[in-house]
């Protein structure tokens, strides 16, 4: 039985040959499919059906999906994967820091988009282990995975649910050179071990949210052409 049994999958494009073509490849999981042609339609259907995962079309008419995504962004974290020109990195980029969890390039074949759903839920839905401590960094930063907060100079940090993941597996290996690959295999999963970009890019927003001095961060540190290493709090006499 496939995992992606009943999961309701919104899809938002102005083509009438894409939706067609992602509605069977999709029923033929077992999905249920609803569908957009533009931005505000799809706000009201995700308002409306509450899906569990939204494919949305970058390039259609009214609203554009950068506009779309940014006011879904504003009331829902259900996960989005954008659909952009597979070569358009721009697009790709600016897919991601507006909020989305993932792109797919067109023209993608049953396989990949199939493949690209179940590794986002499977991140979404699944959080990682939480051990029942409050790791105190130092005076400023302190981390409860138990209650899965993070605070900075006492104040909570909201961060998203892959911001979260990527600390926990950094702060796990405290004092460790993480490579790129070990943490895009656990964070995003084993088929994103080359997406060094989304690395970069969610690093970048983990230092904006707890690094004092972003560009000069003494807790999250690169090592330049293999990982990150999280500062060695312990051995360092931090908290």
């Amino acid at each position: 039985m496939s995992e992606l049994k009943d999961k309701l999958i919104l899809v938002v494009d102005d083509e009438p040959r894409m939706v067609n073509f992602m509605r069977m490849n999709l029923e033929l999981e077992g999905c249920r499919v609803v569908s957009a042609s533009n931005g505000r339609e799809a706000l009201e259907k995700v308002r409306d059906e509450m899906p569990d995962v939204v494919l949305l079309d970058i390039m259609m008419p009214v609203m554009d999906g950068f506009e779309t995504l940014r006011r879904l962004r504003q009331a829902s974290s259900v996960p989005v994967l954008v659909l952009t020109a597979k070569d358009d990195e721009e697009d790709r980029i600016k897919g991601l820091e507006l909020g989305a969890d993932d792109y797919i390039g067109k023209p993608f074949s049953h396989r990949e988009l199939v493949s690209r759903i179940r590794a986002v839920l499977r991140r979404h839905y699944t959080p990682p282990p939480a051990p029942q401590t409050l790791v105190k960094v130092d005076d400023r930063l302190q981390i409860d995975f138990a209650r899965r907060e993070v605070l900075v100079n006492g104040e909570r940090v909201n961060l998203r649910p892959t911001e979260y993941r990527l600390l926990y597996h950094l702060v796990q290996n405290a004092g460790y050179v993480m490579t790129h690959e070990q943490l895009l295999s656990k964070v995003w999963g084993p088929e994103y071990r080359d997406e060094t970009h989304y690395l970069r890019l969610y690093i970048t927003y983990l230092r904006q949210k707890i690094e004092e001095d972003p560009a000069n961060p003494k807790y999250i540190l690169t090592e330049r052409g293999i990982g990150y290493r999280f500062v060695d709090f312990k051995r360092e006499g931090h908290g």
